[in-house]
């Protein structure tokens, strides 16, 4: 099998071998184990399962100092940025556990028996239930909130199932670190063998996605790679959901009442969102529909200068620097598209990407101006009037987010447009920007195709809905009955013949302290 090579991204130079590849054989061990694990975790209640999740997340908070520099070496992110996502990322499974003790996100129903209008009813009972071991493929962009111990593997053990992580090839060694403070977590608090797994390269990533044992796929990553899987997915005799977040170009627009009220502001905080993390955010705006005259000229000139401010930055792999490069002179030099800055280049060796900011005609914008280019760069399109928009963003794909800039009144905007945006994005946003995503209950991190493949979001508390499935108990005695189904349960919501019943005293959601993980 092949070397699995940890690589600095800052040097492009093997800094350690993590291991071998995964083998056939081991693909398969580790898939039945976890389909063992997952048939005894129905036997851990939910206070068990919150237990290990925060335990989980004490775990990887205590290794902090090697995690953080371990990935800053694989991604050339940035210790800072590396130990914000840790934050994160921890905050994120004690806010998961806090759902699990909450208890509502299993949607209990009962229907006692009784005459109704149309004759007996049999005692119904009904839940959400997990639905198996979930394979979770790690994101490149976020070595930790979208990787091993993100929020797809946060999600899918919340809702009761094992879960296979498929290591992302560039931070193996991170991947590596996270899944041992994670299982050393399990093995403490007595979690079946087999609960969380990891699988390293690309065939066997193929072998996790086709494996019997496999319940569903949790993916983050490029509309290609999405693509590949799912073609995999097809060929099972069992066919499984795919929960991909893919490629968004993520439209903001900019009304011609916010910009005579504030354009430096919103140029300024545009080009900071474009360029924030090397532009290798899902959410970065990449097309900014800007009035044309001299307001929308003070908005792309105050962007440019931003822009014009930035140095080089390293991207995260060699494949995400090729392919930015060749986007941007593919939709200069083959869609036409008018370069008004670029990055600082001074001292910069030739392979290091440096922002951009494009600008075109509303009248000029094509499909292939429209399509995700992953890094630092943002096309301004220039429009003339309210009809003028409306007819472009009817052409947009569908985003995970857009972005709308109004006058102080909102008068300057159109219902129409407000529609129009609402009905191609996941989550709109007024007067900021999209690259910060709280991880919250109301968060929606999701969009039509190809932001992404599903109608559930993959941030937030409701994410673990992709990996459960419904089930109904009928005229079940009590003792066989998820505990949550029982006529003396009292602790959480549920719906009982017709009527929401509410506990008097819910313990406290699950929000853990921001400050927690640190």
């Amino acid at each position: 099998m092949a070397e699995v090579e940890s690589v600095d991204a800052r040097t492009g130079n093997v800094r350690a071998l993590v291991g071998v590849e995964t083998s056939p054989q081991q693909v398969d061990a580790i898939c039945l184990l976890a389909h063992e694990a997952f048939r005894k975790l129905h036997k851990r209640d939910r206070s068990w399962r919150a237990k290990l999740i925060r335990g989980m997340a004490d775990s990887l908070a205590a290794r902090r100092e090697d995690i953080v520099a371990i990935a800053d070496a694989e991604t050339g992110l940035g210790a800072d940025r590396i130990d914000g996502e840790l934050t994160r990322t921890c905050f994120q499974l004690r806010m998961f556990a806090g759902v699990v003790e909450e208890g509502s996100f299993v949607e209990a129903i009962i229907d006692h028996s009784g005459d109704t209008a149309m004759g007996p009813r049999p005692d119904l009972r009904r839940m959400l239930v997990p639905i198996g071991p979930v394979a979770v493929f790690g994101a490149s962009n976020f070595p930790l909130a979208f990787s091993v111990p993100g929020g797809d593997t946060a999600a899918a053990l919340a809702a009761g199932c094992t879960v296979v992580v498929k290591a992302h090839e560039s931070h193996p060694d991170t991947s590596r670190l996270c899944h041992a403070a994670m299982q050393e977590a399990a093995e403490r608090l007595g979690a079946p063998k087999g609960t969380i797994g990891i699988v390293y390269g690309r065939p066997a990533g193929s072998q996790l996605v086709q494996h019997p044992s496999v319940s569903a796929v949790g993916f983050t990553g490029s509309v290609q790679g999405g693509r590949a899987l799912m073609a995999l997915i097809e060929q099972r005799t069992q066919p499984i959901p795919f929960y991909g977040e893919l490629g968004s170009v993520n439209p903001l627009v900019v009304s011609e009442g916010a910009a005579a009220e504030r354009a430096e502001e919103i140029g300024r905080g545009l080009a900071s969102s474009v360029t924030l993390g090397a532009g290798q955010f899902c959410t970065k705006p990449g097309v900014a529909f800007v009035p044309s005259g001299a307001d929308g000229d003070r908005v792309v000139s105050a962007a440019a200068e931003v822009i014009e401010s930035q140095p080089g930055t390293v991207m995260l792999n060699a494949g995400i620097t090729k392919s930015f490069a060749q986007g941007v002179n593919t939709l200069i030099r083959q869609h036409v598209v008018r370069r008004v800055a670029s990055g600082q280049m001074d001292g910069v060796a030739e392979d290091i990407p440096v922002a951009q900011l494009l600008e075109v005609h509303l009248d000029e914008l094509t499909e292939g101006m429209v399509e995700e280019c992953f890094g630092p760069i943002a096309i301004v399109v220039r429009y003339d009037g309210g009809a003028h928009l409306l007819a472009a963003i009817d052409k947009l794909p569908h985003s995970l987010t857009a972005t709308l800039h109004t006058a102080a009144d909102l008068t300057d905007v159109d219902e129409s447009l407000r529609v129009a945006l609402e009905s191609r994005c996941g989550r709109l946003v007024y007067n900021g920007f999209p690259t910060g995503v709280a991880v919250s209950w109301a968060q929606n991190h999701g969009g039509g195709w190809p932001a992404s493949n599903s109608l559930h979001t993959s941030v937030g508390a409701t994410a673990v809905r992709r990996f459960q499935r419904p089930l109904a108990w009928q005229n079940a005695p009590q003792e066989v009955l998820p505990v949550e189904l029982r006529d003396e349960t009292t602790d959480i919501i549920r719906r009982i013949d017709g009527t929401l019943q509410v506990p008097a005293v819910i313990a406290q959601l699950a929000q853990p302290d921001p400050r927690e993980g640190t």
